[in-house]
């Protein structure tokens, strides 16, 4: 005899990013079985970073919110980046036990519809996430992933999505020769995707990384060794404008912006807007000196490397390059991250409220375990 589901999911307010409610659904005579075509995921652990709020910040603009619908007005979930094993399927090469990465809604299970079946993995044929982007509807068999290590899961979860966009954006950068600039100055820089940024960047040392940071995080930011020039945000003034910048941005933060392009005026050459989450406002019209802000979205990059290096390639780098980050920020000796891990979708609810405030501390790395 089968046991009923019991779907436990965490629901955000699409307007109020830090107010969840926890649902639990019990369907009646749905048990832990799936259908033809199907497979049942139990999700197991997944990462909870600012870029999950981005996430939601950008869930309409970007369509985050359409790859789990809730059927609940003005309710979302929250999309994360996680792992989960079969637990049930209808799919043959899918089967009861792996382990797969992917993408997820905090919630307890997920049903997919596996299509394009390979060692590789598969991906979600469900209907209504045909027309979403495609990276984001694959899911990796983890036996298979040259990528994972059993006891890197933790680390991976919270590098990885964050990785790939610094990676890529480093990628895309370098492949237009920096519009010119000779300094990068980044905002935010606190924050895991900039400083992975600028970790993928120290082959270029005639290039200058300046990092922006609040005053509370500027000793942790001189620690990470990543820049070559570390400042508060009231310092701004006093940076060298006499050389052409490109300003990236994590922050979002529009007075910031205005600030920037004010001081550097003609030698700012691009403003890369690489997303936020504390600025719920997709990118506006500021009437500023200076290039305008572009937005930058890594799968465009990512679709162009495939074509032009082969996706094996792609992967080959992504994956050498992941690990020596993941071997840095966990350093025995030096840490650049300690993971934290927390347990169920209560204590969720708290570390979403402490993300959205930006309230946490930027050394840690937070893990949400849902077994």
């Amino acid at each position: 005899m089968t046991n009923p589901v019991s779907l436990t999911r965490l629901l955000t307010r699409k307007n109020a990013l830090n107010h969840t409610r926890i649902a639990v659904e019990q369907p009646a005579g749905e048990t832990l079985h799936a259908a033809g075509g199907e497979a049942l995921l139990k999700i197991r652990r997944v990462a909870l970073t600012t870029n999950n709020i981005t996430y939601a910040a950008f869930g309409e603009a970007m369509q985050y919110w359409d790859f789990f619908p809730t059927g609940e007005a003005g309710w979302g979930h929250m999309p994360v980046w996680g792992f989960a094993d079969v637990v049930s399927s209808g799919v043959p090469g899918v089967e009861v036990g792996e382990r797969f990465y992917g993408y997820f809604p905090i919630a307890s299970h997920l049903r997919v519809q596996p299509q394009r079946v390979t060692e590789r993995g598969f991906y979600d044929g469900a209907a209504h996430r045909q027309t979403l982007t495609s990276a984001y509807n694959q899911y990796m068999r983890c036996s298979a992933d040259a990528a994972w290590r059993e006891a890197d899961e933790n680390c991976q979860m919270l590098v990885r999505p964050l990785f790939i966009t610094s990676f890529m954006l480093a990628d895309f950068l370098q492949d237009n020769a920096f519009f010119g600039a000779a300094q990068l100055v980044f905002s935010s820089a606190s924050s895991k995707t900039a400083y992975g940024t600028a970790f993928c960047l120290q082959a270029y040392p005639p290039l200058q990384r300046v990092a922006l940071t609040s005053a509370r995080n500027q000793h942790f930011v001189e620690g990470l060794g990543c820049y070559g020039e570390v400042a508060s945000y009231e310092a701004l003034p006093r940076l060298d404008r006499s050389k052409p910048t490109l300003y990236v941005d994590f922050s979002g933060d529009e007075d910031l912006r205005r600030a920037v392009h004010q001081h550097f005026g003609e030698s700012l050459v691009y403003d890369c807007y690489a997303g936020s989450a504390q600025n719920t406002q997709f990118l506006r019209s500021l009437d500023l000196p200076g290039p305008a802000p572009k937005f930058y979205f890594a799968p465009v990059q990512i679709r162009k490397r495939n074509a032009d290096w082969g996706h094996a390639v792609v992967n080959q780098r992504f994956n050498e390059a992941q690990l020596a980050f993941i071997r840095r920020i966990s350093d025995a000796q030096d840490p650049w991250m300690r993971v934290v891990e927390h347990r169920g979708l209560e204590a969720a609810q708290a570390l979403i409220d402490d993300l959205h405030g930006g309230r946490l501390d930027p050394q840690q790395g937070h893990v949400l375990v849902l077994d």
